[in-house]
């Protein structure tokens, strides 16, 4: 009994590293299961069920085939509408790796999916090896309709006021399917990407919605609370969490530090051309996000009044631009578009308008040693300059 005592103790604190549980994934009877912060969902053996993000169900059943066989199993020719490519039999699937950040389910016909355990639940569906057919069944109370003339985005509506949309990035088209649920296809090399709102989507939202389309905004970076949200998360950003979602595949999005009041992150594409990066940052996570300002390379950049302003400082390589747009939601959140004129290694600072700010090495140029504290005490007079005032003084006062 003893020795038994001794290890569950042990595994006890062991589980306690870290302070933050990891989600639960865990074998089910026809399946398995993943539970992160804000994402759960569980596998069927060819379908992803029951995708809920914030604890509600979004949709019941995201199921994915290779086109060829889609189009075959349908009885439809090559050329047949979209819509009418819905009685397939889906491919076999399994959950291959889930973490803190996200799960990722890979599906035998030659895509992966990959769930992001984010506010929006960003769910992407790439095609890898060949174009890919993939129908998402929505809940009851849910209806879908197609946004423009493009057949790149879909909104689905809510019986209780939230959106989601469902966005094809690179080649391919997404429609409402003869049973009023959603179908997409897409070709080799792009995605269908779904993204959740707690409620009805704001403009700034269609935005970056726009701009994830047509691959502008290649990468998304998110600071947001952990599992303790609330006001010990508010108070010192122990339990705030920085995850990245990649929406092109020459970006990558690297964390060089984070405290409570600044974000350094490092943005690298093996091609020059500009980009925008985006990033939601949760006011229980990130203080006074409302009032960021960004560098770039140590550099500040411009603060621009639109999307548009950021987008175009991308595409025409001038200088960096920023924009900032507070979430009007429950979400409580603050979106930020950064605009990069050119690349290879680019080095972005989010930081408070009350922070610290900091040099490229991380060291403050206020005193802080990259944490947000001074070292100083009172209005920039600390212990040591009062001495050294003192015998200053002292001296004087001896001097004939």
């Amino acid at each position: 009994m003893r020795h038994r005592a001794v290890l569950l103790s042990a595994l006890l604190a062991f589980s306690l590293v870290g302070g933050v549980a990891a989600p639960a994934a865990g074998q089910q009877a026809n399946g398995e299961s993943y539970a992160g912060t804000h994402v759960e969902f569980r596998t069927t053996g060819s379908s992803v069920a029951d995708y809920a993000v914030g604890g509600d169900v979004l949709v019941e059943n995201v199921s994915v085939q290779s086109a060829s066989e889609a189009r075959n199993q349908a009885g439809v020719g090559l050329d047949a509408s979209l819509e009418s490519t819905t009685d397939f039999r889906a491919a076999g699937l399994q959950l291959a790796s889930s973490a803190s950040a996200s799960a990722t389910v890979e599906v035998q016909s030659g895509a992966e999916m990959q769930a992001h355990d984010n506010s929006r639940g960003v769910l992407q569906v790439r095609a890898s090896d060949g174009a890919q057919v993939v129908t998402a069944d929505l809940g009851d109370g849910s209806e879908a309709s197609a946004e423009g003339d493009d057949g790149k985005r879909v909104v689905v509506s809510n019986d209780d006021g939230s959106q989601g949309t469902f966005i094809v990035v690179g080649d391919g088209e997404v429609v409402v399917d003869e049973n009023g649920d959603v179908t997409a296809e897409i070709k080799q090399d792009s995605q269908l990407v779904y993204r959740q709102y707690q409620e009805e989507r704001s403009d700034s939202d269609e935005e970056a919605e726009r701009m994830i389309e047509n691959g502008t905004a290649t990468a998304e970076v998110y600071v947001q609370a952990g599992q303790s949200e609330g006001e010990s998360a508010a108070e010192d950003g122990q339990n705030a969490t920085v995850q990245t979602v990649k929406y092109g595949q020459d970006t990558t999005v690297e964390v060089a530090d984070r405290s409570r009041d600044r974000l350094n992150v490092t943005v690298e594409r093996s091609q020059s051309q500009g980009k925008v990066v985006l990033a939601t940052l949760s006011e229980a996570a990130f203080e006074n996000a409302q009032d960021v300002q960004v560098t770039v390379d140590g550099e500040a950049a411009a603060q621009a009044d639109s999307y548009g302003a950021v987008e175009q400082s991308a595409r025409e390589g001038d200088e960096p631009r920023y924009y900032v747009e507070q979430s009007s939601s429950a979400e409580a959140t603050t979106d930020v578009a950064v605009g990069i004129d050119h690349f290879s290694a680019r080095n972005v600072v989010l930081s408070s308008a009350d922070g610290s700010q900091q040099t490229d090495d991380g060291s403050g140029d206020d005193g802080s040693d990259g944490s947000g504290d001074t070292d100083a005490d009172g209005a920039g007079f600390g212990v040591l300059g009062a001495l050294a005032a003192l015998a200053a003084a002292l001296i004087a006062a001896r001097r004939p």
